[in-house]
This record gives structure tokens, C-alpha cells and sequence, in this order.
């Protein structure tokens, strides 16, 4: 069935594994290539058990997490935290932050950044 292009579905997206993280694949849903969008880009992470973002900041971009299903825990300038399907997390641009996943089954994460990210690694700090 066709859809308007302004409709994403996630079987449509291919997936990719993000640089400077382990066991994720990640699918790009909103962003310049999909919709055209400029200030706004959300993905959708799956996250393997014990894995997630390395230490990293994104200079010049804000990040939200909201957690689908799974667990994980955040770090961000050195305070620590626990999400649950439900919540969400935010990262303030130029702020080193970690994402690990703690359940069994892979978490589903939605993932929005501001200005779009794009896996641009000029748009990363280790």
C-alpha cells in the first residue's frame, strides 16, 4: 500500500549499526532523507543486553531518549539513573553521555535529536 512520504514505517527503513556504540541497530524514521525534515531527526535503537552508546557528546545538538520496552542506564556529567519503559532521558548538546541497556530482551528506544545528527562523526566528541 502506498502511504504519503510524510508516513514512515519502520520495516521500510533499513537499518544501520551507529558508529561509537555496541549491539545497536538503528533506523533512521525522521530525518532529512526521509522527510526532508531540517531542525528535527528521531531513530528507533534495538539495544542488546549490556550494550548501548559509549561515553560521547554531540556538540551543538540536544538528544531525548524515551525507552520503548527494556531497561538501561544513563549517565550524563557524572550522575547516574535508571529508565523504564515510559521515561525518557535528555542530553543537553556538548554533554558527554553513556546508554547502556539492562534487560534481557533488546530495549527499543526512540531516539530525537535537534539539530539532526545525521551519524556526521565531525558531530561527535569522544
Amino acid at each position: 500500500m502506498n502511504h504519503p512520504r510524510w508516513i514512515v514505517k519502520e520495516n521500510d527503513i533499513a537499518g544501520y549499526h551507529p558508529a561509537n556504540h555496541t549491539g545497536t541497530l538503528n533506523r533512521r524514521l525522521i530525518g532529512p532523507e526521509t522527510v526532508g525534515s531540517k531542525h528535527v531527526e528521531v531513530l528507533l535503537g534495538v539495544i542488546e543486553k549490556n550494550q548501548g552508546a559509549l561515553p560521547h557528546a554531540h556538540p551543538g545538538i540536544e538528544q531525548v531518549c524515551y525507552l520503548l520496552s527494556g531497561s538501561a542506564l544513563v549517565e550524563c556529567d557524572g550522575e547516574h539513573g535508571e529508565l523504564q519503559p515510559g521515561d525518557c532521558c535528555y542530553f543537553a548538546a556538548d554533554k558527554k553521555h553513556v546508554f547502556t541497556v539492562t534487560s534481557d530482551e533488546p530495549a527499543r528506544v526512540l531516539v530525537i535529536y535537534s539539530p539532526p545528527y545525521e551519524e556526521n562523526p565531525a558531530r561527535v566528541l569522544r
